[in-house]
């Protein structure tokens, strides 16, 4: 072949003769600045590629970062727990993905619990949950937590009132027990609009990979969208307290969200190998911010 395309062909039929790379093109470059040169000579825009090669180089930096803290959490004895919450496809499953994808499994797990059994509905709520606590020297991620009853329950009739309000008065109490015993809690909210939510969702119905991840639950989220933003808004206001904060992560760009959200996790310990790491382990403040009623009107 005398070309070698990296487009598809849509993008290739509307390409000049100039302007497609040959193998004589990729010769010639030997860093990513002859890269950069040779695109701009030829009229391409190359800002998506070059983002999406930066991302993944910051990521996989990030990822050295969590298995330096996964070895020290592992060596002290410490126990972590990550809980992710948010609207329907706000990207937590593939944020989780990206912080556990190279960990030990041995003293890491991801918690998505199906619905509750019978056995389950008649225990105290919190019991499930307490069994799925993070071991010392394990870090466990919640795909979705015991929040399910502050959001999900009661915007779509899975809890009545009374077990609602006893799970509100509860959970702050539950928490602070756990914060005593030693146990570390993250909990993460990620943010999305409507907008991009929709998009997200015509995404997995055409994807046949992704069309599991879409439920009766997930298209009831549209149409109930304020009805969510209430409960939301009232979990923050009587459970954010400064032994367990809600940390709100802006997720209309995956990518960044990702990054984000693992940089504020090494961010709050102070592992062997830190000050040393090869890029930067603070989060953006633009991204990522810890809930303050003064921002309830995030999505």
């Amino acid at each position: 072949m005398s070309e070698f395309l990296i487009t598809d062909d849509s993008v290739h039929n509307k390409l000049t003769k100039d302007q497609i790379l040959d193998n004589r093109d990729f010769s010639i470059i030997k860093n990513r600045a002859d890269l950069e040169h040779l695109l701009q000579e030829k009229g391409r825009d190359y800002s998506k590629a070059l983002y999406n090669l930066e991302y993944e180089q910051q990521l996989e930096k990030l990822q050295v970062e969590l298995v330096k803290l996964q070895h020290w959490i592992a060596e002290t004895n410490q126990r972590v727990a990550i809980i992710f919450e948010g609207r329907d496809a706000a990207g937590k499953g593939g944020t989780i993905k990206r912080f556990t994808e190279h960990l030990n499994p041995r003293s890491m797990r991801v918690v998505a619990l199906n619905k509750p059994t019978d056995m389950e509905k008649g225990q105290w709520y919190f019991r499930r949950y307490i069994k799925e606590l993070p071991y010392a020297g394990e870090m466990v991620f919640f795909d979705r937590s015991w929040y399910n009853r502050a959001v999900v329950e009661p915007v779509m009739g899975f809890c009545d009132e009374d077990q609602y309000q006893r799970f509100m008065r509860q959970v702050p109490e539950f928490e602070h027990m756990l914060f005593e015993d030693g146990v570390h809690i993250i909990k993460f909210w990620f943010s999305i609009g409507k907008d991009e939510q929709v998009k997200r969702f015509n995404d997995r119905r055409a994807n046949p990979l992704k069309q599991w991840k879409l439920s009766p639950v997930d298209e009831k989220g549209q149409e109930m969208w304020q009805r969510y933003t209430y409960y939301k808004e009232q979990m923050f206001a009587q459970t954010h307290n400064s032994f367990s904060p809600w940390i709100i992560i802006k997720t209309n760009t995956k990518k960044q969200a990702r990054l984000e959200s693992i940089r504020h996790v090494l961010s709050k310990f102070e592992y062997p190998g830190k000050k040393e790491a090869d890029i930067v382990v603070l989060p953006d403040p633009n991204i990522v911010m810890r809930f303050h009623r003064s921002i309830y009107h995030l999505l």
